[in-house]
């Protein structure tokens, strides 16, 4: 099965190992990997925060970029979140309404295409240590993917699974949110924080490293030993 790699902002700055984990788990399931070179932003954050216009351009960018892929899988809910309101944002456009909904037809959170598309619900992985899991909102709530991930990690051999306290409360991230409401946000990543703690959990696990980035850098900061590791991190473990 062919499929291409949508790297997204944060793995591919500051996160490159998850983009690896993530071809080479794909790989050892079967698929054969291509990377189109011409992908940028997916437009979230200008579109997040009110500028339309700019947005679509960094939209369109995508579309080229993917025009010819089979199926597009990211290691971020958030980005692909993102790709499946393409077609609200270009409705009623000549030119681009179609290939809006093309591209959100085909594109799929790696965990959520792992399950729904290949049908394997267990990847052959062992991690040995006790984990939590931070099920990202974005992922959660506009691109619902809630199940997937959690049955991939349950499946994995030897973890020591921990349920996360109020795992549906936001991390404080929330993109630009972060950087217009600093303390609101903080105070958030705090009490995420002290949730995590709870646990007594080794790793915190998640979906998007923009929310593990964020916690994992207030838990540092607390001095808190916890490690942060993408859920590629863990499925693709030998």
């Amino acid at each position: 099965m062919k499929v291409s790699l949508m790297i997204t902002c944060m793995c591919d700055i500051f996160a490159s190992n998850v983009g690896k984990d993530t071809v080479e788990l794909l790989e050892r399931l079967g698929c054969e990997v291509d990377f189109p070179q011409q992908q940028t932003c997916c437009g979230q954050p200008a579109f997040n925060s009110g500028y339309l216009q700019d947005s679509k351009e960094a939209m369109k960018q995508t579309m080229k970029a993917f025009r010819f892929s089979k199926y597009v899988v990211g290691p971020s809910g958030s980005c692909i979140g993102m790709l499946r309101e393409y077609p609200k944002v270009f409705k009623g456009d000549p030119v681009w309404e179609e290939e809006a909904k093309a591209l959100a037809a085909k594109s799929y959170e790696v965990t959520q295409f792992i399950v729904e598309v290949l049908g394997i619900e267990d990847v052959g992985a062992t991690f040995e240590k006790k984990v939590t899991y931070h099920p990202s909102c974005h992922m959660t709530r506009i691109l619902g993917v809630k199940k997937a991930p959690m049955m991939l990690l349950k499946n994995v051999k030897g973890i020591n699974f921990v349920e996360l306290p109020v795992k549906e409360d936001c991390c404080g991230f929330g993109g630009t949110f972060a950087v217009k409401n600093e303390q609101i946000s903080t105070a958030m990543a705090q009490e995420k924080s002290r949730h995590v703690s709870e646990t007594e959990a080794e790793y915190l696990v998640g979906g998007d490293m923009a929310c593990l980035m964020n916690v994992g850098g207030m838990m540092e900061r607390e001095g808190k030993n916890v490690q942060i590791a993408h859920i590629t991190e863990i499925l693709n473990h030998q």
